[in-house]
């Protein structure tokens, strides 16, 4: 079931990033020669206009396949590499097609990627991402109006611990700790993560009067540090309004807390043992499956909506990382273009995200590894 749950979820997430870029194509003008769910050879295929829709064999990735898109823009004269040339003929040399090889830009194709300005290509790449934060968005907005959101209050304190001996109470309202506003009680617990053993100048409230608390953590047996509070018990529901406005905060929680866990993990603030890839999530589904379908079918579907919203703002971030092969990779290119007035030689672009694709493969199966290890434990 865990698998299956896994494959229905990454699935989901990876059609609408690239649902993003075949929309944003679609609106400028960029033939897209195949929309694809999975990787290797076609299961299912039917073709509905200039585009073919595939289902591959195997059910990971996706890809949105736009004519021109990684070998040739407007100041080359061909495609860049053998496979596009021959496409490109073959597109071209049909009747139907006639109009296409009459209608030229500096010999490619104008519906292609390469020749559209710079502008058009960005939105198109960036899509992708932007599309992966709409998603978390909505489903934000079905968790956080089915259960509400969970509150930044105090629900009990651990003698002898920092924010006991402060006199911080049980119903206080956590409201910033040192810069940060804290919305969300998981904010506590990612800010005492991401700030090991920092003096935290701590603000709360009670009965609509705000107190201040100088506290200095305390580092438990297992290495973390902690203040001593308890929370993240009680969940509040609000009226539409805060409904919208706590959905946009998840999504700025988790962009800003894969972030800031990217941070710890170049920094070496976080082992490589922590790191999770597929293997490992798919296991995390199972265990949520497990221990909330005891509640009923609705807590199932909550928690699946719930890690859908991690793993699909994840996802945005990851892409956008100015990585070889990823969207930011391409979006800094695509940057300089704009900056410069002219691309970068297609050669060598993509010589860059042919060595990028495949440290990242590399990292991928380190990922997984790693993952298998950890579950063997």
């Amino acid at each position: 079931m865990k698998i299956l749950l896994a494959l229905i979820i990454f699935s989901f997430i990876i059609v609408i990033h690239e649902l993003g870029h075949f929309l944003l194509a679609k609106r400028g003008g960029i033939r897209v020669n195949e929309f694809s769910l999975g990787m290797g050879p076609r299961v299912l295929s039917r073709q509905f206009g200039e585009t073919r829709y595939s289902l591959k064999l195997f059910p990971f990735g996706g890809s949105c396949m736009m004519e021109g898109e990684d070998g040739y823009g407007p100041e080359t004269d061909a495609p860049g590499s053998m496979m596009e040339r021959t496409e490109a003929v073959d597109v071209l040399s049909g009747e139907k097609n006639r109009r296409r090889q009459a209608a030229l830009v500096n010999g490619i194709p104008e519906d292609s990627f390469g020749a559209k300005s710079v502008w058009t290509r960005i939105s198109v790449v960036a899509a992708g991402p932007v599309f992966n934060f709409i998603l978390a968005f909505l489903l934000s907005l079905i968790v956080i109006g089915s259960i509400g959101y969970d509150a930044p209050i105090v629900i009990g304190l651990t003698e002898g611990y920092p924010a006991a001996e402060a006199g911080i109470q049980p119903g206080d309202r956590i409201v910033k700790m040192n810069d940060t506003n804290i919305h969300v009680y998981r904010e506590v617990s990612t800010y005492m993560m991401t700030n090991r053993g920092d003096a935290v100048d701590l603000v709360y409230e009670r009965d609509g009067q705000r107190y201040r608390a100088s506290l200095v953590p305390v580092q438990g047996g297992d290495g973390s540090y902690y203040l001593g509070l308890r929370g993240s018990g009680v969940r509040m529901k609000g009226n539409l309004l805060q409904i919208v406005g706590y959905s946009a905060y998840e999504v700025k929680y988790w962009i800003s807390t894969t972030i800031k866990s990217l941070g710890m993990l170049f920094g070496g603030k976080v082992e490589a043992d922590d790191v999770s890839g597929p293997v490992g999530i798919v296991n995390a589904i199972g265990e949520t499956y497990e221990s909330s379908r005891t509640d009923g079918a609705f807590y199932v579907w909550l928690n699946m909506l719930y890690i859908s919203i991690l793993l699909t703002a994840n996802l945005g971030v990851m892409n956008l990382l100015p990585l070889p092969a990823l969207d930011g990779g391409r979006l800094v290119f695509l940057l300089l273009e704009a900056v410069r007035g002219k691309g970068i030689d297609p050669e060598k672009e993509g010589m860059v995200h042919f060595v990028g694709l495949m440290v990242l493969m590399v990292l991928m199966v380190f990922v997984m590894f790693n993952d298998v290890r950890n579950l063997l434990m």
